[in-house]
């Protein structure tokens, strides 16, 4: 088997070659292009890479990516799902502490332990004795 000639393949690629798009009924030209294997080559890589970054770019700053299986996000439902959770959770944190509140301020007053007193006067209607 020949050896390949590193001299050899970029003359290759570098050989100039013309690509024309003939009109079949008049055999006239319409576009003409200049080519060589080297800026096919670089053209089709650059294309490849930038729908790689585009494709990557939507994936990751769009919401897109909840509904992706296999991405480790998770489905749009279960976000919804958790959110909801997290807020009755949070309601009920808050009103275990309220009653928790109170049911210590109850105790304080039943015990007597109440540092401050109610000094407002109440003035209570009299309520005539109704016998039946």
């Amino acid at each position: 088997m020949g050896k390949i000639d590193a001299n050899n393949t970029l003359k290759r690629l570098r050989n100039r070659y013309r690509l024309v798009v003939m009109n079949e009924d008049t055999y006239e030209e319409v576009v003409k292009f200049r080519l060589s294997r080297l800026s096919v080559y670089i053209v089709l890589s650059s294309t490849f890479v930038l729908l790689t970054v585009l494709t990557v770019a939507l994936i990751v700053f769009t919401p897109i990516k909840y509904y992706l299986p296999g991405v480790g996000y998770g489905d749009a439902r279960q976000v919804k799902e958790f959110r909801k959770l997290k807020i009755r959770t949070d309601s009920i944190e808050n009103e275990l502490k309220f009653r928790q509140q109170y049911f210590d301020h109850l105790k304080k007053v039943l015990d007597g332990k109440v540092t401050e007193l109610d000094t407002n006067k109440l003035t209570l209607p009299k309520i005539d004795n109704i016998t039946d």
